[in-house]
């Protein structure tokens, strides 16, 4: 109906926004997840940003615990109001409901003393430091709360 609007919208927020470099895609798709939540916004940008965040890697896990953080600043009627859109979603998208654990809670618990990072929505690194740097990295693949599969980088 207002293809201008539609190009400024995907212009500014996939086009300039995306291309900043001090945020990464997963990163930016929970910033934007929060934010339409605090503002009292729903329906299509909740969907939207749920299934870009999905294509950029956060963790179905992930989403639902950006919206429970987000609750606690935006109230839980936001909140629950974007879970219908989230479970829709997710539901489109062949994913549990509730989710399963992110790697990251898989991960932390196996490799004590390490900063894990969730890579992807089945994968995470664990870097464990080391005097000049991290001393070692393991990368581990998650499926239904397990690890199926883990490399030593390093």
């Amino acid at each position: 109906m207002a293809p201008g609007l539609a190009e400024l919208a995907v212009g500014v927020v996939y086009g300039h926004l995306h291309a900043r470099p001090t945020l990464d895609p997963r990163m930016r798709e929970a910033a934007a997840i929060s934010a339409i939540i605090a503002s009292g916004g729903a329906g299509t940008p909740v969907r939207v940003h749920t299934r870009t965040g999905l294509s950029s890697g956060l963790a179905p896990a992930e989403i639902t615990e950006v919206i429970t953080e987000a609750a606690a600043f935006s109230g839980f009627p936001r909140a629950v109001m974007a879970l219908e859109h989230v479970r829709d979603v997710f539901v489109e998208a062949g994913v549990a409901v509730p989710p399963p654990p992110s790697p990251r809670e898989v991960l932390l618990p196996t490799v004590p003393g390490a900063e894990v990072v969730t890579t992807g929505p089945d994968t995470a690194l664990a870097v464990f430091p080391g005097e000049d740097g991290p001393s070692r990295v393991v990368w581990a693949r998650v499926r239904d709360g397990q690890v199926v599969e883990r490399k030593e980088l390093t």
